[in-house]
C-alpha cells in the first residue's frame, strides 16, 4: 500500500507491457531498467521505502522516478515512449561551444608531429595545442587547459 505522501502510480496495461518489455531486452541499459522496475514495483502500491529495500535503492531515487512516471503519464505513449519517460532529464548549463567536428580536427592535430607546423619542439603542450588550434582557425579560442583535456580524452578514449 502506498505510504503517506507517496504518488501513486497507476498503470495501463500498454505501459505496463511496455515497461516489462525494456525490463526484458538486453539491450536496454542497466539505468533504464532499474527505473522501469522502480515503476513496476511502485504501481503494486508500495511505498517509497519497500521499493527501496528491494530494489536496494535510496527512498529519494524512488521518490524521483515515481514522480516523474507520473508527471509524465498525461502524454500518450504514440507521443511520449516509455523509454523516453525513463531517460535522463536535460542537464542544466550551456550547450557546448566545440562540436564533434572540432573536437576531430584538435585531436588530428595532436597526432601530427608539432614540426609540421612550424613548432621548434619535439611534443605538443597544452599552451601549443591552444595556440594551433586557434591560428588554424578549428576554434576561436580555446584555453590551453581545454585544449589538453579533448587531447587527452580522446586519445585514451581510442585506446
Amino acid at each position: 500500500m502506498a505510504g503517506v505522501g507517496a504518488t501513486k502510480v497507476e498503470l495501463t496495461g500498454a505501459e505496463r507491457e511496455a515497461l516489462t518489455r525494456l525490463v526484458a531486452a538486453r539491450s536496454t541499459a542497466q539505468q533504464v531498467v532499474l527505473r522501469a522496475r522502480i515503476v513496476l514495483v511502485a504501481a503494486d502500491g508500495r511505498t517509497n521505502a519497500a521499493v527501496g529495500r528491494v530494489l536496494g535503492v535510496s527512498r529519494e531515487a524512488v521518490r524521483l522516478w515515481r514522480d516523474r512516471w507520473v508527471s509524465l503519464q498525461a502524454a500518450p505513449v504514440s507521443e511520449l515512449s516509455v523509454a523516453d519517460r525513463l531517460a535522463d532529464a536535460p542537464r542544466p548549463g550551456a550547450p557546448a561551444r566545440i562540436g564533434a567536428e572540432q573536437v576531430c580536427a584538435i585531436i588530428a592535430l595532436a597526432c601530427e608531429a608539432p614540426e609540421q607546423s612550424g613548432r621548434p619542439i619535439s611534443q605538443w603542450t597544452g599552451r601549443e595545442i591552444a595556440e594551433e588550434v586557434i591560428r588554424r582557425g578549428i576554434v576561436a579560442t580555446i584555453s590551453q587547459r581545454h585544449a589538453a583535456r579533448l587531447v587527452k580524452k580522446g586519445i585514451s578514449s581510442r585506446t
